[in-house]
């Protein structure tokens, strides 16, 4: 099949520990350089923590794969440093249109209002993401070590460290780590390995993704369609892709032979019946797959962590693999920085398996529905469909029932252990444990946006357009705000404005303004209200009227130091400290 992209071929490199004396130790060793791997170590190496990255290939994924990024995806991986690249090449997209039959029924918007930096969705193949992030690993060569061809044969997982033995060209050889992050695939050796397993639905149904690569007048949307009459009793997608490639996926039901299906004399006739006769098209790439659904119990074993498909799988319909597994690494990471750098306790690392289940569950639930709509498995179900289609051709109730894949939307941790009770409330779509929202603003005259105010650390997010209050309220507040910077190292805020001159000389303080009124709006600021963002950009408390005393609480509780029951007095008050 021709291919518009070259894999790119990455050098293998004889391990050090094959010359050395002993056994290497390491604090955190990642296998599998895909998605989660990768962005795993770019995260940890913004926040000085040094990796060793172990891959049993030597190039990035074939075929398109994970291809639908959405919004809060880009975000993370914009605070990873390489969105540029992905936006620059993606294919910008919000709309999307439902058919049944021959009738579209109805259309949507996943993006209707302005005022954000990153798109609702783009389309963009796997194997260009794995390429830009491979390129920004390799801005960090003090803090990540990206080794190539590179297989762990063996795991040795103890409650205090974690043995491997990795298999090379030259020879096996060990480590030992402090820490074992796991992204090896959905079919994860290691989690074989170890024993462990990941339970679920193995759904009877396949489907043939085809990519084709052709100009065609499609506008750049999500294409639906329920029994049309071109793939009459089946279900089939079509997307955009960069390079003039549309991926088109085809359920084909649970009797069809995967090894025939694949091949191009029958790939074709089912894409030209599509398209029409005349539409001259080029395979690409084809792959026909059965998904699952299911999660491992726990993701941390010991001192290993799973990750990505090594700990959960969906099926494909709504995104939520790659996006769902990228929220989990951005949930992982500034906690396990944290338990390094002993800002926190080590029971702050349970909280991802709690947070992430939380998700995992989620994203489950909604493809396993998206599934069963779209497959239908009997003929009540089937006239359940079918009728709701119907409907929602002039219905918009019914609208809401008809489910193509229910697309990747932001993890909301609500009821996490580390959000603070909300007690004064505010807008539900930033209440504890949900990402916070982007805004256009203004900093030093240049246009800017907030998200990027941010970082990698605790921001305290404070409305300072407070110039009616006393000179000496004034005063008071921003000596106990400077007394708080000084104590807690890892908290930086942002001054909504306009604000007085004296804010700007706090410590790593930035003031910005709100020119257009939408970080006001979206966040239903009143002078004196504030959050607490963490370092995933999560909200972890906030107040109509924000009190050093309230922050500071906030801040142990989203440490996880209320969690440390049985850490002694002294390394709470450390962690307490150095946060």
């Amino acid at each position: 099949m021709p291919t518009t992209y070259k894999n790119p071929i990455y050098p293998y490199r004889r391990p050090p520990e094959l010359d050395a004396q002993g056994v290497c130790h390491y604090s955190v060793i990642i296998v599998g350089a895909g998605p989660s791997g990768l962005a795993a170590a770019i995260d940890l190496a913004q926040q000085g923590v040094s990796t060793v990255v172990l891959d049993d290939n030597n190039t990035v994924s074939v075929g398109s794969r994970a291809l639908c990024f959405a919004k809060r995806s880009l975000e993370i991986v914009d605070r990873l440093g390489c969105v540029e690249p992905m936006l620059e090449k993606g294919v910008t997209w919000q709309h999307g249109r439902v058919f049944f039959q021959d009738r579209e029924v109805y259309d949507f918007n996943l993006l209707p209002e302005d005022g954000h930096r990153i798109p609702a969705f783009i389309n963009l193949q796997q194997y260009y993401f794995e390429e830009f992030l491979v390129n920004r690993a390799h801005d960090f060569p003090k803090h990540i070590d990206l080794r190539w061809k590179h297989n762990v044969i063996g795991v040795d997982a103890q409650p205090e460290s974690t043995a491997i033995k990795v298999s090379t060209q030259d020879g096996d050889y060990q480590l030992t780590c402090d820490y074992l992050l796991v992204s090896d695939g959905a079919n994860s050796r290691i989690r074989d390995m170890l024993g462990l397993e990941c339970k679920g639905q193995v759904f009877q149904d396949r489907f043939l993704i085809a990519d084709v690569v052709m100009k065609a007048d499609f506008p750049t949307e999500r294409w639906f369609w329920f029994d049309p009459p071109f793939h009459p009793n089946q279900s089939v997608l079509l997307h955009k892709e960069p390079d003039n490639v549309w991926r088109i996926d085809f359920q084909l039901g649970w009797d069809a032979d995967p090894e025939e299906e694949k091949k191009e004399e029958n790939i074709r006739p089912r894409v030209q019946a599509m398209l029409g006769k005349d539409v001259e098209f080029e395979l690409e790439w084809a792959s026909v797959y059965t998904f699952r659904c299911r999660k491992m119990d726990n993701f941390i074993h010991h001192r290993v962590i799973f990750m990505g498909d090594a700990a959960h799988q969906v099926s494909p319909f709504g995104a939520r693999g790659a996006n769902g597994a990228l929220q989990g690494v951005d949930n992982l990471v500034w906690k396990l920085a944290r338990v390094l750098q002993k800002q926190a306790p080590k029971e702050l690392l349970s909280t991802y398996n709690t947070e992430r289940q939380h998700g995992a569950a989620e994203n489950l639930l909604n493809s396993t529905r998206a599934t069963d709509f779209i497959t239908p498995k009997s003929h009540v179900s089937q006239v359940f469909r079918d009728v709701t289609l119907e409907l929602a051709e002039k219905h918009a109730f019914a609208r809401s029932l008809v489910n193509s894949g229910r697309l990747s939307m932001p993890c909301r941790y609500d009821n996490s252990p580390l959000n603070t009770p909300d007690v004064d409330g505010g807008p539900s779509e930033l209440r504890p444990g949900s990402p916070a929202k982007d805004a256009p603003i203004r900093l030093e005259e240049e246009h800017a946006w907030l998200l990027n105010q941010f970082g990698n650390g605790f921001v305290l997010l404070f409305d300072g357009r407070i110039g009616d209050r006393h000179a000496d309220t004034l005063t008071s507040l921003l000596k106990e705000l400077s007394e708080l910077l000084d104590h807690r190292t890892n908290l930086s805020i942002v001054v909504v404005g306009p604000a007085s001159d004296e804010f700007s000389v706090l410590p790593r303080t930035t003031v910005i303004d709100d020119t257009e009124g939408l970080v006001t709006q979206r966040y239903d600021l009143k002078a004196g209200s504030g959050y607490l963002i963490r370092p995933d950009q999560h909200v972890a408390a906030r107040w109509h009227a924000i009190t050093v005393h309230k922050i500071n609480d906030a801040l142990d509780r989203t440490l996880g130091v209320h969690l440390a029951g049985t850490a002694d007095s002294a390394n709470q008050e450390r962690c307490h400290a150095q946060a």
